[in-house]
C-alpha cells in the first residue's frame, strides 16, 4: 500500500506540474487524479455514482455565506451594510474599499471551481449510461440534477463576471498544447439563453417537491426560479441596451470579432419574457407567502389597511410573526411555502454572533445596518417618514416615554426613540436599535438575557463597550436582527442557537419580478411556453401588477397600491426598488438589483449614514456621515459592476478579455 500511494503521489506531482499553463476552466480539484484512476468504479453501479454527484455538487458555496468570508461581495458591498470588522475575513468592504485586485480576489475567486463543477457535470453526462444497474427512473432523477447543477454553476459565474466560457457537453482534455485552451466569452444575451435552455432541461426531470428530509435539493420550481431572476436581469436597463447599457459597456467589445458583450439596443420582448417565467411559477400553484395566523397580541391593522383574510387583505395574519419567523428558524426551512428553493446554513447561523453585544452576550457587535435602510421602512400605516399620520407619527425629537408596548411577541421598550415608533413590522423583524431588547432566552443566567442594548458612546452596546477589540460596535448605530431568534443565545450556561434557513428564491421575488416586468411592458406581447405550448399573453395589466405587488405588502400588515400609483409606471419602479431594498434586506439580492437597474453609482454616491455613535445618549440621535477612514475611502467606479477575472487566467487565454476597468 505504501508503494502505491508514493505512485499516486508522485503521478499527482508530474501531472499538477504539467497543469501549470493550464485554465481553471479546465482544470479539476486535486481529487480528479484519483478519480481519474478509479473511474471504472465510478461509473460502475448507481451507488458509486450517486456519491460522485453529490460530491459534485458539495463544491458549490453555502448561499447563506454573503456576510463574512463570503464567495460573493454581498450585503456589506452595497449602501445595506457597513462594518468596521477586517477585510479579510469582510471581503465585501475589501471590495469597496478597492482592495480587491485581479491578482488577490479575497477569497471570492469562484471561477475554477464553477468550471470543476461543469467538467464533472459534462462527465456524468457522457458516461452515467455505463451504471447498469440504474433503472431509466435512475437515470431521469439524475439528469435533472446534473443539468441543474451544470447551470447553476454557469449562472454564479454569470452573476459574479458577466458573461462567461460556454463549453457546452464537451470534456476539454488535461495536458494540450496552449493553442488548444485559446477560447473567448460568450455575449451575455448568449449565456443567458444557454443557462435557461439548460435549466429548462433540468426542470423536465426534477421534482416539484422533495422530501422533508431532502430540503436544499433543487425542484423543478427551483429551475423556475432561476430563469425567472435571470429573465428580469436580462431585461433591465444595465443589460438590455438602455443608457446605462451604452454607458456602462458602450466601448466593450470582443476582440476576437469586435462584437458588444452586452447588447446596445433595447429590447422590450425581454421583460415580457420575464414577466412569462415569473408567472408560471405563480400558475403551479404550490408556492405561497409565508403567513401565521392572527394571534391575541396581534396588533390591531391600520385602517387603510384591507382586513380581508390574506392575500386579498392582512385581516387574519399577524404581520411580524408571519415576516419574521421565515429568517429566525422558527418556521422549519422545509416547511416554508414561500421558499422556491432554500437550504440550512450554517454560514448564516454563525454570523449571528456578529450582531450580539460584546458585554454580558458573547457577540462582536458589529453587523452594521446603515440610515438610509431605516429611513426606507414606512410608517405603520404605509406612509413616509417624511409624511406621516397623526395616528402614527413620527418624530426626531424626544422618546416615547411610558410603559413598555408588546405586540406578536415583541417588547418596544418605553424608553426608545420616537424615530422608531410607529414603523412597519419588518422594521421590528430586521433592525436593532438603540434600546431594543434583546431575550437570549435559552442561557440560564440572568446577567446575559433580557437585556436592554445601547449603541451611544458609553452604552452597553456603543463605542466604549468593546472590551479590547475598538472595531466591536456597531458605527452606524444599528445592527441586523433579521436572522436572530428570540431564544438565540451566545454566552452564558446552555447557551443555544436555532438552526436558520436562507432562502435562495422566495416567492415574494417572483411576486415583485412578475410586478416590474409587467410594468415595463408598453404593448401586448405573446410567449410560448416551449414545453407545454401554452402562450401567455402579456400586458402592463394594473390589476395583475396590483395583485401581485399588494401581497408582499399585506404581509407587511401595510397597504396596497392606488389608482394614482398603478397610473405611473415610473411611480410604481421607484415602490418596488423601495420594496425590494426592504423586503429583502441582507439576501444578496440589493448588489444585483441596483447594477441590473443602472443606479449603482447614485445608490452607492451617497454618503453612508448613521446615528452619532461618537456621542452621549444626549447627542446620538443624529443623523452623520459615518466619521471613519473606512466610509470616507469607499469607492464608487463603474469596474464594480463585476468581480475581475483572475489575472492568470487571462494571462494564460490569449482571446479571454478582461472585465471592463481592470487591468490585466
Amino acid at each position: 500500500m505504501n508503494n502505491i500511494k508514493i505512485y499516486l503521489t508522485t503521478l499527482l506531482s508530474i501531472v499538477l506540474i504539467l497543469l501549470f499553463q493550464s485554465c481553471n476552466f479546465l482544470d479539476t480539484d486535486d481529487y480528479y487524479f484519483n478519480e481519474t484512476l478509479q473511474v471504472d468504479s465510478i461509473f460502475s453501479n448507481k451507488r458509486n455514482l450517486e456519491k460522485y454527484v453529490w460530491g459534485t455538487a458539495a463544491y458549490f458555496p453555502d448561499e447563506g455565506r454573503i456576510f463574512g468570508n463570503n464567495y460573493t461581495p454581498g450585503p456589506f458591498a452595497t449602501d445595506e451594510g457597513f462594518t468596521l470588522f477586517d477585510t479579510g475575513e469582510f471581503h465585501g468592504m475589501a471590495f469597496v474599499l478597492d482592495e480587491v485586485k485581479a491578482n488577490n480576489m479575497y477569497g471570492m475567486d469562484i471561477w475554477g471551481n464553477m468550471y470543476q463543477i461543469i467538467r464533472k457535470s459534462n462527465t456524468i453526462l457522457a458516461r452515467m449510461d455505463e451504471a447498469a444497474d440504474m433503472t431509466a427512473s435512475d437515470k431521469r432523477d439524475m439528469l435533472g440534477y446534473v443539468y441543474f447543477m451544470r447551470a447553476y454553476a454557469y449562472y454564479h459565474l454569470l452573476m459574479q463576471y458577466g458573461p462567461v466560457i460556454l463549453v457546452g457537453d464537451e470534456i476539454l482534455e488535461n495536458n494540450e498544447v496552449p493553442e488548444y485552451y485559446n477560447t473567448q466569452r460568450a455575449t451575455y444575451d448568449e449565456c443567458v439563453e444557454y443557462i435557461c435552455q439548460e435549466l429548462e432541461k433540468a426542470a423536465q426531470f426534477l421534482p416539484v417537491e422533495v422530501a422533508i428530509n431532502f430540503f436544499g435539493r433543487p425542484t423543478k420550481g427551483a429551475a423556475y426560479g432561476l430563469i425567472a431572476r435571470l429573465r428580469l436581469q436580462a431585461a433591465s436597463p444595465l443589460f438590455n441596451g438602455q443608457s446605462a447599457a451604452r454607458v456602462y459597456f458602450g466601448n466593450w467589445t470582443r476582440k476576437t470579432d469586435g462584437k458588444h458583450y452586452i447588447p446596445q439596443t433595447y429590447n422590450e420582448r425581454k421583460w415580457a419574457e420575464a414577466a412569462f417565467a415569473a408567472k408560471r411559477i405563480m400558475d403551479m400553484k404550490i408556492y405561497a407567502l409565508h403567513t401565521v395566523e392572527k394571534q391575541g397580541d396581534t396588533p390591531t391593522l391600520p385602517e387603510n389597511v384591507p382586513s380581508a383574510p390574506f392575500p386579498d387583505g392582512a385581516g387574519n395574519i399577524d404581520p411580524f410573526r408571519s415576516y419574521s419567523y421565515m429568517f429566525n428558524g422558527e418556521t422549519l426551512g422545509s416547511q416554508n411555502k414561500e421558499f422556491i428553493w432554500g437550504r440550512m446554513s450554517p454560514s448564516t447561523l454563525s454570523y449571528t454572533q456578529h450582531s450580539f453585544p460584546v458585554a454580558n452576550m458573547g457577540g462582536w457587535n458589529g453587523m452594521g445596518v446603515t440610515q438610509k435602510v431605516i429611513d426606507a421602512y414606512y410608517m405603520a400605516d404605509g406612509r413616509d417618514i417624511t409624511t406621516s399620520s397623526t395616528q402614527y407619527p413620527y418624530s426626531e425629537d424626544g422618546f416615547v416615554g411610558g410603559g413598555d408596548k408588546t405586540f406578536s411577541g415583541y417588547i418596544l421598550k418605553g424608553s426608545v426613540h420616537k424615530m422608531y415608533a410607529n414603523r412597519e413590522m419588518r422594521f421590528y423583524a430586521n433592525i436593532g436599535f438603540s434600546e431594543c431588547f434583546w431575550t437570549a432566552s435559552t442561557t440560564s443566567e440572568t446577567a446575559r438575557k433580557n437585556i436592554v442594548v445601547t449603541y451611544y458612546k458609553d452604552g452597553n452596546a456603543g463605542k466604549e463597550s468593546h472590551q479590547g477589540n475598538v472595531n466591536n460596535y456597531p458605527i452606524t448605530g444599528y445592527v441586523l436582527r433579521k436572522y436572530i431568534h428570540p431564544d438565540d443565545a451566545w454566552a452564558g450556561t446552555a447557551a443555544a442557537r436555532i438552526d436558520k434557513p436562507f432562502p435562495i428564491i422566495r416567492y415574494a421575488e417572483i411576486l415583485l419580478s412578475y410586478a416590474e416586468a409587467l410594468n415595463n411592458l408598453t404593448t401586448t406581447h405573446t410567449v410560448t411556453d416551449t414545453v407545454s405550448g401554452e402562450q401567455y399573453t402579456l400586458t402592463r395589466d394594473v390589476e395583475e401588477i396590483r395583485s401581485a405587488f399588494n401581497q408582499v405588502r399585506f404581509r407587511a400588515g401595510l397597504p396596497g397600491l392606488s389608482d394614482t400609483e398603478l397610473a405611473s409606471p415610473e411611480t410604481i419602479q421607484q415602490l418596488i426598488e423601495r420594496e425590494r431594498m426592504i423586503e429583502f434586506l441582507f439576501e444578496n439580492r440589493r448588489y444585483y438589483d441596483v447594477r441590473r437597474w443602472g443606479i449603482y453609482e447614485e445608490t452607492e454616491n451617497e454618503p453612508m449614514q448613521g446615528m452619532d455613535t461618537d456621542a452621549y445618549k444626549e447627542g446620538f440621535y443624529n443623523r452623520v456621515h459615518l466619521n471613519h477612514s473606512k466610509a470616507r475611502n469607499r469607492i464608487v467606479n463603474k469596474r464594480l459592476v463585476f468581480m475581475p477575472i483572475a489575472l492568470d487566467e487571462i494571462r494564460k487565454v490569449p482571446n479571454l478579455d478582461q472585465n471592463p476597468g481592470w487591468e490585466n
